[in-house]
């Protein structure tokens, strides 16, 4: 195959386009480009992407706008030409999608409305006026609907439903933005909803919770302003704390409640439209419930001085907002300033999957949805909203799912066919296909029955939907964990590969590194080699070959696993290791168990584990800073302790390094004694951006490596992993962040499969 120079009249080639070409309009796209330069031939899809035979005059224009001219939802990642015997043929047509090789191409991810459907949804005269299924060739579901590759209406959920006579004219008209749109559907032959959108609307404005069967599954939607309701819905899905995302109707109404920028902006109305992580303009609190009229209830973000915010993305969710407004005319109301919003949350208890199937969803949402809005197109595949936010003026992920799932990752070699199953929390899997990788969508944490077997269902769906078969499968070191167990049960040679070693890799795999690295992790737990609890770890990685070049100085962790959950056991070790164990009791006098702690820690012994996690020593200083004693979700004391940093600041001497290790006891000595929350946090963040600054740049130095790769939950904290990452570049060193997945565990199966490329290939 050859790129191709312009071509002799009678020359006639064949072309394969390789990427993401299927589902996006591209052959419509190609027919097009034939109709222009006075090309015949044809074009189909088949595994491994678009082939295309092409002959006559125009035919070198043709391959040249297949990359510079290519659909918007489309990836062109290679055109390959071939010249082929000449046939004189005349006509263009689209046929028949082929198979007879593996599948070596991919799906597109679930795309939001476009603009032109938009228009339509909302013209009295367009015959899919306020069809809540609106779509064409740039928008609308694509891997959420999908059984089978090539991407054709008879391998997804909308073979249910034949088109009618106008529906089949649009799909075969070359003319029209709905050739061979695979999902094309209208009120006569498409699907249809249970429930209005006018009565939905209706049921919110009431206060009641209504689920809404959407693209990868329910939400559950309720009043974003109205505090019974929101705390209600808490009580229901037994969700104590954790912040609810919203969703509004346009970006005027996203800037009356969040600070939001150009780049902000951008992401917010992308086609992928994640939920936005932004600072709220006004923080509201329980104690402050009273605000301005465009207020959200106190409870939605629940303390937390952000809000995940995000704009509709299916004509229904458009609908809904609609008649919320009144059912204006036309468009320009969705840009309008609004104080409507709504609380849009996964529709399941607190640790399940999400609900996608109808019955299920009558039968698991009972008692917490007042109203059930579905419809009769089936979901084939489980996918939550994706969630992003800004972080060193980059977009970066704090989940990775719909709207972006399932794009692959490029890697910078060609790897064998790999699975890779995560962890335990955050799970994700990834499988390896040549120059890519397939992360899923997020899983979940694997601490239910009905997770678990997502997973395994997960592993299936995408090994038989990317016709990969893997030779090996690699996993988390920790022998415990259900991932680890599902390895196992597969009968393939497996790679277990250490916790924060992954996440390194992560890093180098995803920005193509092919030198070595000092990589940062920073979380809550990962099992060391030698058992040890891990969370604070310097490494060296050269290829497959790591070495542990130093860790966090060792803290007490009385309770176990309970010190996570309950992060004033972590102040009461702090106080204890500063000599101060006497006053653990008089600290926390709401915790029974505090005195019997200090006793604990007074003997020590094998009782008492010891921990280098960077997020316990987060919890000790959200703990000290009264922000919090127990958490009702994971991470809650230092969201809140990061939420509290205004103007950072170092404190002199307040950490050390030794043989390796960092200690932070004068900082946490110096925090033990302030009284205000605010200047706990601000000390806290500017002495260890410093002190991590420090202690990378040190090992940096001994070892000849600039390349700093960041990786662990808790660089999805804005304050230390930009304060970091400035800090480092000051340094003369060279930060790489996760950007294309997140930081914390869901980006661990990438790391894995990595590990193990370079094991089998070396």
């Amino acid at each position: 195959m050859r790129d191709a120079p312009p071509l002799a009249p009678s020359t006639r080639v064949r072309i394969r386009v390789r990427g993401l070409v299927q589902g996006v309009g591209f052959r419509p796209f190609v027919h097009r480009l034939a109709l222009r330069h006075a090309v015949s031939g044809f074009v189909y899809n088949d595994a491994e992407g678009v082939v295309i035979e092409a002959e006559g005059e125009g035919a070198g224009r043709l391959i040249a706008a297949l990359s510079t001219e290519a659909p918007p939802l489309s990836r062109v990642d290679a055109v390959e030409v071939a010249d082929i015997p000449s046939l004189g043929d005349t006509g263009f047509a689209i046929v028949e999608s082929r198979r007879g090789t593996a599948v070596a191409t991919a799906i597109g991810p679930d795309a939001a409305i476009c603009r032109n459907c938009l228009a339509e949804l909302f013209d009295p005269a367009d015959r899919r006026h306020l069809y809540p299924f609106i779509n064409c060739t740039d928008c609308g579901p694509r891997l959420t609907i999908t059984r089978t590759l090539p991407y054709d209406r008879a391998g997804t959920s909308m073979a249910a439903f034949p088109l009618c006579e106008p529906c089949a004219a649009e799909y075969a008209d070359p003319s029209s933005r709905r050739f061979h749109a695979e999902p094309n559907a209208c009120p006569t032959c498409g699907p249809r909803l249970s429930m209005s959108p006018a009565e939905i609307a209706r049921r919110l404005g009431a206060g009641e919770i209504v689920a809404i069967k959407g693209l990868g599954g329910y939400h559950l939607a309720a009043d974003a302003r109205n505090e019974a309701t929101v705390a209600l819905l808490r009580a229901r899905k037994h969700r104590d704390g954790k912040p609810f995302a919203l969703m509004v109707q346009g970006l005027a109404a996203a800037r009356r409640l969040v600070d939001i920028g150009e780049a902000e902006a951008a992401l917010l109305a992308s086609t992928e439209r994640p939920v936005v992580v932004a600072p709220a303009l006004v923080a509201p609190t329980l104690a402050a419930p009273t605000l301005a009229a465009n207020s959200i209830a106190p409870s939605v973000a629940n303390g937390l001085s952000t809000l995940g915010v995000m704009l509709p993305y299916t004509p229904l969710h458009y609908l809904i907002f609609h008649a919320l407004a009144g059912s204006p005319a036309g468009t320009a109301w969705i840009e309008a300033p609004s104080d409507i919003a709504l609380v849009m949350t996964s529709a399941n208890v607190s640790g399940d999957p999400l609900v996608i199937d109808d019955a299920v969803a009558v039968r698991s949402l009972d008692g917490i949805a007042d109203a059930i809005a579905s419809h009769d197109r089936a979901i084939v595949v489980r996918a939550d909203d994706s969630v992003m936010r800004l972080i060193d003026a980059a977009p970066a992920f704090i989940r990775r799912a719909r709207g972006i799932v399932p794009r692959p990752i490029r890697l910078a070699y060609e790897a064998p066919p790999i699975l890779a199953v995560g962890a335990f929390l955050k799970a994700t899997i990834c499988l390896t296909r040549g120059r890519e990788a397939f992360v899923s969508q997020h899983i979940g944490d694997l601490d239910s029955p009905q997770t678990i077997e997502f997973m395994i269902e997960t592993i299936n769906r995408m090994a038989d939907f990317l016709e990969i078969e893997p030779l090996a499968v690699a996993c988390d070191l920790h022998p415990d964990f259900p991932s680890t167990r599902i390895a196992e049960g597969l009968g393939l040679p497996a790679h277990p590969v250490q916790h924060h070693v992954a996440h390194v890799a992560s890093v180098v795999a995803e920005h193509g590194i092919d030198r070595p690295v000092i990589g940062l992790a920073l979380d809550g737990y990962g099992r060391g080699p030698a058992g040890e609890a891990w969370g604070g770890e310097l490494i060296h990685l050269d290829g497959a070959d790591w070495r542990h070049l130093g860790g966090l100085a060792p803290i007490a962790q009385p309770g176990g696993d309970r010190a996570a959950e309950e992060p004033w056991r972590m102040a009461a070790s702090v106080l204890h290791g500063l000599g101060r164990g006497d006053e653990i009791a008089a600290r926390f006098p709401d915790e029974p168990q505090a005195a019997a702690l200090a006793r604990l820690l007074a003997h020590g012994g094998a009782l008492v584990m010891e921990t280098t996690s960077m997020g316990r020593y987060f919890d000790a200083a959200a703990a000290l800073a009264g922000l919090t004693s127990r958490h009702s979700y994971e991470g809650e004391g230092p969201m809140r302790l990061e939420a509290m940093a205004r103007a950072p600041r170092p404190l002199a001497g307040g950490y050390a390094i030794v043989d390796g290790h960092l200690h932070l006891a004068p900082l946490l000595a110096a925090i033990a004694d302030l009284p205000d929350a605010a200047a706990i946090a601000d000390l806290w963040h500017g002495t260890l951006i410093e002190a991590l600054a420090d202690w990378v740049a040190t090992a940096a130095r001994a070892t000849g490596t600039p390349d700093i790769a960041l990786g662990g939950g808790c660089f999805l904290n804005r304050v230390l992993c930009e304060g970091l990452a400035a800090g480092l570049c000051r340094r003369g060193l060279t930060p790489h962040l996760p950007r294309a997945l997140p930081p914390n565990d869901g980006g661990l199966s990438l790391g894995q499969a990595h590990l193990a490329a370079m094991l089998m290939t070396r």
